[in-house]
């Protein structure tokens, strides 16, 4: 599985923050890894240089093995807060999309019934 960072120009200390987040992002989805090709996080500072609360916004995507991408976002007040809250929501969302999957493909058809033949 690959981990992408991707950041704004007001999130600061990428490469140490990529490392750390790297790894949050890889433990997060270490169950589910054999079905994800590709994890994408892109962080912004939405007020930029401003304070305020719930400012750091963290979109991931998840690229699965023949399935379209899927994607969650989580706002938080630090960058850590928003990638570990994102990690959690894609991680369920994942699962839950393997899960509907799996039930699709092992999903058997209904018995078939006896054409019912009117009284006279």
């Amino acid at each position: 599985m690959q981990v992408l960072i991707n950041t704004d120009h007001n999130i600061e200390g990428y490469e140490a923050l990529t490392t750390h987040l790297k790894g949050l992002v890889e433990s997060a989805m270490n169950r589910i890894s054999a079905h994800v090709t590709r994890v994408e996080c892109h962080l912004t500072d939405e007020n930029g240089h401003k304070s305020g609360g719930n400012d750091k916004r963290c979109v991931m995507e998840a690229r699965l093995q023949g399935h379209q991408p899927i994607a969650v976002t989580h706002h938080a007040a630090t960058v850590h807060q928003a990638v570990d809250g994102a990690a959690q929501k894609l991680t369920r969302l994942v699962e839950s999309t393997i899960e509907r999957r799996r039930d699709h493909n092992n999903q058997t058809p209904p018995p078939a019934q006896e054409p019912q033949i009117p009284e006279d």
